[in-house]
């Protein structure tokens, strides 16, 4: 259980995002992979466009390999506006599996977290705010396309806490033994630093969490 709540954690440090932004994010086909510390990995995937439920999304996908525990988390988006709509996830555990459906409503400002046993519901959680909620794995690709960032620059995001995330300087961090230049983010509270690349393709490279575990970024394949 430790090791989940670290990595929700270390995903959630990773609340980044304009509102403002308008543009598309999708870019099928691109894969990234992350070693995650102290031991495992990462990959996220763009699948482009779907029709799904009678209409149509922009999928991402994410799974998570640790010492005993996976989370694959399908995440469906509004293409329009990038904003996650449906997020299905299926987690692991040596003796156990969980079944997890969020549901987020950008027009209501709400988000319901169903959580299912043996295909049987379990619990149920609802949160009401005063602006949509953000999906913690999807907000660091949303943030690499804001355009004219300059240091200061700052925003409020909401997940199920708010934070206030800050560009406080542009500097070369080790990824990997590989030296990058990138735009560095803090969040307040304090609960995460995140380095997204300085190039044509603003990779988040780097997420690190005040608990100590990082994820970084190991490959990364171009999409269309």
């Amino acid at each position: 259980m430790g090791s989940k709540k670290t990595f929700s954690i270390l995903l959630a440090a990773s609340l980044l995002i304009s509102y403002d932004a308008a543009f598309s994010a999708v870019s099928q086909g691109e894969k990234i992979v992350y070693n995650v510390s102290p031991a495992g990995t990462a990959k996220y995937e763009d699948m482009g466009l779907i029709d799904y439920q009678g209409r149509k999304y922009w999928l991402v996908t994410f799974r998570t390999e640790l010492a005993g525990f996976s989370d694959l988390e399908k995440i469906y988006a509004d293409p329009k506006t990038n904003l996650p709509l449906i997020v299905e996830r299926e987690i692991s555990w040596p003796l156990s599996k969980e079944r997890l459906i969020e549901e987020y409503d950008p027009q209501k400002n709400s988000l319901v977290i169903r959580k299912f046993t043996n295909d049987k519901l379990a619990e149920e959680y609802r949160y009401k705010s005063d602006s949509p909620y953000q999906n913690a794995v999807l907000l660091p690709f949303y943030l690499r396309r804001v355009d004219n960032l300059k240091v200061g620059w700052s925003m409020v995001v909401r997940l199920q806490e708010v934070f206030t995330v800050t560009l406080v300087g542009i500097e070369d961090v080790k990824v990997n033994d590989n030296k990058i230049t990138a735009y560095h983010f803090t969040s307040k509270p304090d609960k995460f630093e995140v380095w997204i690349s300085k190039d044509k393709d603003r990779l988040p490279v780097l997420i690190k969490g005040t608990v100590g575990c990082s994820m970084s970024m190991q490959s990364h394949t171009a999409g269309l």
